[in-house]
Order: structure tokens, then C-alpha cells, then sequence
């Protein structure tokens, strides 16, 4: 009963008007509103919101770390779906270097008792995944390996700040084992730093200010870590992403012709210390023993006694870390549906399925929610509703070791993808609780808004885009940072991407990830995985089926005045005297008025319904092109494999938004003598931008 009812209210809201403004009319020309809204509705209809759960049952009952047989039936599972949903399934396997095992690990306290440290989650009676005798040790993918014994220092979060600090403090790491708290930055850059700063080997743990027993229940009994509670991921920093023996190129299966020659590991800037990632509990024992000064007050973490910066002689620890690195052989799994109208253009969904143990938020949330997409999609299908465009769900391997499925595909079809992707939607965990939100490239940020208007959140009154805007007139809409399978499609060859979905508290890569954990603390009511697959589901439709691919163009000059000033500000903290950037002024003027007039002309044109089917063509192909224009084939002075003069990941952090990255990394380095250079690259970016849009305004 409450499904049908949930249906016809969806029906109802889709046919209406929101502000006098019809929600599906950007790029439909008039007379194809009414169509596609009818398609909308039946689309709604057909997600079946039980499925969700269903789907992910099976995709967690096994940990699944990649390269395992546990993994190839996930595999084969999402490819029997998509099959069943009527798609065009195709296997890309590639051979990547990577640690798949944690080998041989141990953390003990030498002196000033001899004690082993716990490195893996305690069984639990309330948890029967727990008890698995496949689940792994912590371990994080490509530590180094070795065997060492010494004095330990603490060093907070271990961000570049951090070790700064440590510095200025006077506090030697040389021959040092550091103990680091999660969070701040990507755990690869703790590795990093504490090498370049002489340590020998690192420790990693969560603590429980940040996500532990200070924060409420902790697991069985809560949602937050306990004791045991380890947080594993991959160490993997360096210059690009992807598979680290074969940058720029796909890692084609070594048996394959043309299968790219692999740089020598020995050539590759790995990490070479051994590393290992423990519970807040094993932590205790390690941090309670130190004597040493204290810490800077907010360096303090939540266990119950006063931190110190270093243990003194007279604490010492042993770190062991014997871990083996091969190939294996990773398998994306793409289904299609083809576009009727227009196959070469193509909108791709994403996620990743291989996990650190079962996966139930992290990744297989995602994967769920995407097969519950298929399905509804595929009986839209099955009834002879075809889209115009091709929709391609992307299922990607190997992430958890360093984004490396969908980098090798995106490298692999790098010509294909820059002429014919529409948009890269990413769905990593993408229903990992009941808090829906989205980051986005500046065009895709509507469609997405819109689309939250439509949709019930789940187990009340309101709509997806009232709980998410709360008391703000409109949502907040984020910028994509690093961490996920979108680096590629956007930061490397430009494709507009987004990322979307439902969070909360988590097991976060840890072995309690399952869906025990799932039913009792992420969503009980499995009912958020088919609110996301009809929001997305109606963001994927609209771009399928509008005449002109429905990008916010005037968008790009809105935010990029708001980030330019916030670049100057930057910038006049290391230099006061610094007016702005003169050329990129100019440039964002002349942006800002060829984007009012295209889409003026636009929303014309698709009034009257006129335009001919080559204008359509050579205007979407324009449309394709614009994110190209901030595709610099000189990249990142850190690393020319990020090309994107827009946005990137923070090279510092790993996690973090950089947008126009070019002025953010001489800020962070305190260099003012490039500014000219990126005021000129920057303005040569933005007038090629605005002089594709005025060329398509001519044609409307």
C-alpha cells in the first residue's frame, strides 16, 4: 500500500510545475515536454525500491578484496543483472601492480614490557560476518616493507602542517616510528611526509575523538568504531593515478599485443617504510606509555590521558611489514544501453566493487543502488522506450588500491570518452546513510537540484530537496575533490562529473563494513537506495533525452567570479600588494555575457522547436567540448597526468577540492613568481570557453 501511494505522488509532482517553471524543460524542445515527462513517470514506477535491498545481500555476503574469486562473483552477478536488465555487457580487463594481501604483519611493544599489539577486529556474538576466517588482518596496500624497532612520535593527524609543526618544535623523526591519528588528509601522505622527514616506519589508528566512543555507541551496541575498529586503505602517492607501473597508458593484459611496457618498480617513488593500521584501543597502549612534552592543545585526541609528543628512550616499538606486490588481473564491467537518436554520445554512471572486506557502505551501497538504476532502466526498455542517448553503467575494479579500474579504462578510451562523454556520474558508497548530498562541475548542479524536487525522501512528508536544503532557500551544492573514481573522467580528460548519494556515520574499510552493520545503523528501511536510483535516475533520463544536452552553461562564470576572489584573497596573503588578475578579469566579462546570450538563444530555440537535426548535432558536439577547454596539456606543475585547470585533488591532502589548482599550489608553496603565467593560462582557458560558446549561439 505504501508503495503505490509513494508512486502516485511521485506521478503527481513530476506533471506539476515548481515556481511557475516546468522541472524537465532545460534542452527539450517544447513539444517533447509532455513525452518525457510521461517517460519520467513511468520511469518512477519502475524502480522497485525492495530490489535495492535484495541486490545488496548478495553483493556483500563474501569479503571481496580485489584480484580474489570472492570478487569474480560479484562480477558475475552484476553482469547477470545488467544482462537480465536488457544491456550490452562488456568485460575491460587490464593486469595492475598491486598488493592484494597483507602478508605477513606485526606490532608489538618492545620495551618497557614486551606486549603484541591487536591488528584486527575482535569477533562479535551480535555480528555473525565478523567470525569469517577470509577477513584480513589491517593492512594498508603498497606500505613498505621491512622490520624495524624504535622510539615513537606522535604527530597528530600527520598532515604536511603537522610535520611542520614538529619541526618548529624542535622534535627529531630521524630513525623514529611515528604513531598518526586518521583524518586531515589522505593516509598516503602521512607515509610521505614521515619518510621525507626521516622516520622509519608508521603507525596508523582512529581515534576516538573522531570517530569512537566520544561520539556515542560504538559498535555492536552504535554506529561508531570501537576499540578494534580498523581503518585499512591504500598508501599509494604519487604523480598520477592509476595503475603506478603504466602512467598515461592502460594496463592491458600482459599476454596483450599491444599491452603498454611497465616501468620498473625499483623506477617508481613508492613508499619504502613499513606501515600498518591499528584500532584506538592497541593505540592506548602505545600513547599512554609516552613521556614526553605535551602536545599543542589541539592536538589532543579523546583517549583518557594527557598525549605527548615522544615516548623517550625508554618506549620502544617494533614494526614489521612483509608485503607482496604482483599483478592482478582487474575486470571493469560496463553495460550499455544504446541510444536510440544518438549512440555516440554517452552518459556513464560509476562505481567501484571491490572492497577491503565486505563492502556493505563502501563500496556495494553503490554498486546496489546502480543495479536497482539498470533494472528500472531496462523496463523502460523492454516496453520500447528507448533514450536517446547511450546510458552506460560502469562498474570499476581496483579502486581501493588507488583508483585504478577506472583510470586504466578512462586512459584506455581516453579519444572516445573526451568526443562523446556527455557526463561521469559517480556513485562510490553512494547510499552509505540518510543524509543525501552532491558535489559537482558547475554544469551538471541543476540538473541534480531539479531533480531533488521530484523525489520523497524516504519515511516522510518532504522531498529530497527539503531535507537536503533545510532551512537554506537552496541546497549546497559542493566542488569534487580526489578520493574516487571520478579523478579520471574529469581531472584528466574532462568530462563533467559529479558525485551523489546518501551518507552517514560508517564502518569505514573496516571489517565490521557488512551488512549486519548495514540493516542496523546505515538505513533499516533500505528504502534510501531507491530514493537515489529515481533522483539520479531522473538527472540520467533528462540528459538522455533533451535535444540539446541540458549543461547550466551560464553556470561556469557564476562560480568562477566567486572563486577568482577568493584566489586573490589567497594570494594577498602572501602578498598584500597583489591587486588581481587582470587577464582572467577581462576574460571572465566576456564569459559572463557570451553565456547570457547562448542561453537566451537557447531557451528561444527550444520555445519554437526549430532547429535542424545537423544544427542539434554540431551544437551538442559544442557542448561536449566546453569542459575541454580547461584541458591543459601542461597540467599541474606537481604532476602533469592532472590536467584540469579547473579543479583537482589537493596534492597536500589527497581528499580535498582544489579548484583552479594552478593558483592553489603556488599559494600553498608560498611562490608568487608564476602568478603571471596562470593569470595568462587561466584567461587563454576561459576566452576559448566563451568563444565556443558564442560559435554555438550563432547556430541557434
Amino acid at each position: 500500500m505504501k508503495i503505490h501511494f509513494r508512486i502516485l505522488f511521485l506521478s503527481f509532482l513530476t506533471l506539476s510545475t515548481i515556481g511557475n517553471k516546468i522541472i524537465a524543460q532545460d534542452g527539450f524542445f517544447a513539444q517533447s515536454r509532455e513525452k518525457e515527462k510521461s517517460i519520467e513517470t513511468k520511469f518512477l514506477e519502475s524502480v522497485d525500491y525492495d530490489r535495492f535491498k535484495v541486490h545488496l545481500q548478495e553483493l556483500t555476503k563474501n569479503p571481496h578484496i580485489a584480484g580474489t574469486p570472492e570478487n569474480e562473483l560479484v562480477q558475475q552477478y552484476m553482469k547477470q543483472i545488467m544482462e537480465g536488465a536488457g544491456m550490452e555487457v562488456k568485460l575491460y580487463p587490464y593486469d595492475v601492480y598491486l598488493p592484494n594481501d597483507p602478508g605477513k604483519s606485526e606490532l608489538e611493544i618492545i620495551s618497557p614490557v614486551r606486549m603484541k599489539l591487536s591488528q584486527q577486529e575482535q569477533i562479535l556474538d551480535e555480528d555473525p560476518f565478523s567470525s569469517d576466517k577470509r577477513l584480513h588482518l589491517g593492512f594498508n596496500a603498497y606500505s613498505g616493507s621491512g622490520d624495524v624497532t624504535a622510539e615513537v612520535v606522535y604527530a597528530n593527524y600527520g598532515r604536511r602542517e603537522d610535520f611542520q609543526k614538529l619541526a618548529e618544535m624542535g622534535v627529531d623523526l630521524k630513525g623514529k616510528v611515528v604513531i598518526a591519528r586518521y583524518g586531515g588528509n589522505f593516509r598516503g601522505f602521512k607515509a610521505k611526509f614521515a619518510e621525507q622527514h626521516g622516520a622509519i616506519g608508521l603507525i596508523v589508528y582512529t581515534d576516538p575523538k573522531d570517530n569512537g566512543f566520544t561520539k556515542g555507541e560504538v559498535y555492536p551496541n552504535g554506529p561508531y568504531y570501537n576499540e578494534t575498529t580498523i581503518q585499512r586503505g591504500s598508501m599509494l602517492t604519487l604523480d598520477w593515478t592509476g595503475d603506478p607501473l603504466t602512467p598515461y597508458e592502460p594496463a592491458l593484459p600482459l599476454d596483450d599485443p599491444n599491452s603498454p611496457e611497465r616501468l620498473d618498480p625499483k623506477d617508481v617513488a613508492f613508499h619504502t617504510i613499513p606501515v600498518t593500521p591499528i584500532g584506538y584501543g592497541a593505540a592506548q597502549e602505545i600513547l599512554s606509555r609516552m613521556k614526553g612534552q605535551a602536545v599543542p592543545e589541539d592536538w589532543q585526541g579523546g583517549l583518557p590521558f594527557d598525549y605527548k609528543i615522544e615516548g623517550g628512550p625508554e618506549l620502544k616499538v617494533r614494526v614489521m611489514v612483509d608485503q607482496p606486490v604482483d599483478y592482478i588481473r582487474a575486470n571493469n564491467v560496463i553495460g550499455t544501453f544504446k541510444g536510440a537518436k544518438y549512440p555516440d554520445e554517452w552518459i556513464i554512471l560509476g562505481s567501484h566493487f571491490d572492497a577491503w572486506s565486505f563492502g556493505a557502505t563502501d563500496p556495494n551501497s553503490g554498486t546496489a543502488m546502480l543495479l536497482t538504476l539498470a533494472e528500472a532502466l531496462g523496463k523502460l526498455v523492454k516496453q520500447g522506450i528507448q533514450p536517446d542517448r547511450s546510458i552506460m553503467i560502469g562498474h570499476w575494479d581496483a579502486e581501493e588500491q588507488g583508483v585504478i579500474g577506472s583510470t586504466e579504462w578512462v586512459e584506455h578510451l581516453r579519444d572516445d570518452l573526451q568526443a562523446k562523454a556527455v557526463a561521469y556520474m559517480n556513485f562510490d558508497g553512494g547510499v552509505s546513510g540518510r543524509n543525501f548530498g552532491a558535489s559537482a562541475a558547475p554544469t551538471l548542479k541543476k540538473l541534480i537540484i531539479d531533480a531533488s524536487q521530484e523525489i520523497m525522501y524516504p519515511d516522510s512528508s518532504k522531498t529530497v530537496f527539503e531535507v537536503w536544503a533545510g532551512k537554506n532557500k537552496e541546497p549546497r551544492i559542493g566542488n569534487l575533490g580526489g578520493g574516487s573514481d571520478h579523478i579520471a573522467f574529469y581531472m584528466h580528460v574532462g568530462v563533467p562529473s559529479l558525485s551523489g548519494g546518501s551518507g552517514g556515520t560508517t564502518a569505514y574499510h573496516s571489517n565490521y563494513d557488512n551488512f549486519n552493520y548495514y540493516s542496523k545503523f546505515v538505513d533499516p528501511s533500505f528504502k534510501m537506495g531507491g530514493a537515489v536510483a529515481q533522483l539520479f535516475g531522473l538527472v540520467t533520463l533528462r540528459m538522455a533525452n533533451a535535444e540539446v544536452i541540458p549543461y547550466d552553461v551560464p553556470r561556469y562564470a557564476q562560480d568562477l567570479k566567486g572563486h577568482f576572489e577568493q584566489a586573490v584573497k589567497n594570494v594577498q596573503s602572501l602578498d598584500p600588494s597583489f591587486q588581481e588578475f587582470d587577464l582572467v578579469n577581462s576574460a571572465l566579462a566576456k564569459l559572463e555575457s557570451s553565456s547570457k546570450a547562448f542561453q537566451e538563444a537557447l531557451e528561444n530555440a527550444t520555445a519554437k522547436g526549430k532547429l535542424s537535426k545537423k544544427k542539434i548535432a554540431k551544437i551538442n558536439k559544442g557542448l561536449i567540448g566546453l569542459e575541454k577547454s580547461w584541458i591543459d596539456p601542461k597540467g599541474m606543475y606537481y604532476g602533469d597526468w592532472y590536467k584540469s585547470l579547473y579543479v583537482c585533488n589537493d596534492p597536500f591532502s589527497g581528499y580535498a577540492s582544489w579548484i583552479l589548482p594552478g593558483i592553489q599550489y603556488e599559494v600553498a608553496i608560498n611562490r608568487t613568481e608564476k602568478l603571471e603565467e596562470w593569470d595568462q593560462r587561466y584567461a587563454a582557458a576561459i576566452l576559448d570557453l566563451s568563444s565556443k560558446i558564442e560559435k554555438m549561439s550563432k547556430m541557434l
